[in-house]
């Protein structure tokens, strides 16, 4: 399967490109959708966990890498999908969950995460070290991160070669939009300037030069850059394909990459293929997809308590708050505003931080109560259209069918744009 991602750029050059979608959430019902779609249009499925969701130590989720793998298989055999048609990826591995630690001891953990996501099975391997640590700017300059990155990759290619796993492939660069969307009103995006892009690629390859990992930068698939889209809280920057013709040429100068577009979240299904087109083929989208979910959840929550005898009033919305606000490490920073404007935030906003508190154990047993309500019962059609207007009739079924319907629509809108995968 990892053929799929090398073709990328020769699909390109081609003149034929594809595109992949690249799934970064760990929610179960979210890949299952994902994994239904797969099996459904022949896959394959690219999988993504970030260093703070994810890491040896067990991240937000509890998880380490094998206990993800683990789980994300499952899943997928209860649904048929087999497992040579799952691609498993890492995304933005680097001393990210540790910037408060001093860089060495911050780094130290981040190789222990790269190796444990070798060791693992994940062969697609994001290697981000941009960001500062204890007593560094908050943005590194071009030339520590990646000698940063390089030291990450020989840690990853000295793992692979003594398990004998396949050699991964990577993906380097370091102007991402935010992770999970930006903190504020957006009102315009400039894609990275061409010439910064140039530089970050010449940097790298002569830094893993240097460090004799000329045949691990033989495996670099992508860069990350910024093409113009991004999402805050309450608006979302669509791409616009003339900003980033110039940074697109740059790919007919580099024909070994493409680029990897972050924050895809909210675009249409429009600029999603004018993406893939331009060069951007790896669609990474999660908040999206767990704000679908959440939309959909919610609106169950208003049929069981329109029709469900001693269910009470949003008893799932109320615990969620409560939960929000019990511990808002997960969003305060990131919402701005007035009593009402936080409440607000908090539920519905595209930032969608309130994905943060669904593996909570309050919040799977109000989820869990929130189906069992509704599991078995005739939900009549207009009470579904008050609160689920845009569910078709094929959709409507039970809360399980209907919250995995309103995922699948985001996921429709990729593989629209990510065509036939060659």
């Amino acid at each position: 399967m990892d053929r799929i991602l090398t073709r990328l750029a020769v699909a390109r050059r081609e003149g034929a490109p594809f595109g992949i979608t690249s799934v970064c959430s760990a929610h179960p019902l979210v890949l299952r959708a994902a994994i239904r779609r797969a099996v459904r249009d022949g896959g394959p499925m690219l999988i993504e966990a970030t260093c703070n969701q994810v890491n040896h130590l067990g991240g937000y989720t509890g998880m380490t890498p094998e206990a993800f793998i683990r789980f994300v298989e499952r899943v997928a055999a209860e649904e048929g999908l087999d497992r040579s048609q799952m691609i498993f990826g890492g995304d933005h591995l680097g001393p990210n969950p540790w910037r408060k630690d001093a860089p060495e001891a911050a780094l130290e953990k981040a190789k222990a995460m790269v190796a444990a996501y070798v060791r693992a099975g994940f062969t697609k391997i994001h290697l981000d070290a941009s960001m500062g640590c204890a007593g560094e700017p908050a943005a590194l300059d071009d030339r520590t991160i990646a000698e940063r990155a390089a030291r990450l990759a020989e840690v990853s290619e000295r793992t692979a070669k003594a398990i004998g796993a396949p050699l991964p492939l990577y993906i380097l660069g370091t102007e991402v939009p935010v992770p999970g969307g930006a903190d504020h009103a957006l009102e315009e995006l400039r894609p990275t300037a061409p010439e910064a892009a140039r530089a970050t690629i010449a940097i790298h390859r002569e830094i893993f030069s240097r460090a004799g990992l000329e045949d691990a930068f033989s495996r670099v698939i992508a860069f990350v850059v910024q093409p113009g889209v991004e999402f805050g809280s309450e608006n979302v920057i669509g791409y616009r394909p003339e900003l980033a013709r110039e940074l697109s040429a740059l790919l007919d100068e580099e024909p070994q990459f493409v680029f990897e577009a972050h924050s895809t979240d909210y675009q249409t299904r429009a600029a999603l293929t004018g993406l893939v087109k331009d060069g951007f083929p790896i669609l990474k989208v999660g908040p999206s997809m767990t704000f679908a979910l959440r939309e959909a959840a919610y609106a169950l929550d208003m049929i069981a308590s329109e029709m469900v005898p001693n269910y009470g009033d949003r008893p799932l919305a109320a615990t969620m708050e409560a939960l929000m606000l019990a511990a808002p490490g997960d969003w305060q920073a990131h919402y701005h505003g007035d009593a009402t404007a936080l409440h607000l935030q908090r539920h519905y906003s595209y930032s969608d931080r309130i994905r943060y508190y669904w593996n909570r154990p309050e919040a799977d047993r109000a989820f869990q109560t929130m189906l069992g309500a509704l599991r078995g019962k005739t939900m009549p059609e207009t009470l579904l259209h008050q609160f689920l207007p845009q569910l078709s009739a094929a959709e409507a079924g039970d809360p399980e069918t209907i919250l995995i319907s309103a995922v699948d629509r985001v996921l429709a809108d990729y593989q629209s744009a990510c065509g036939t995968l060659s």
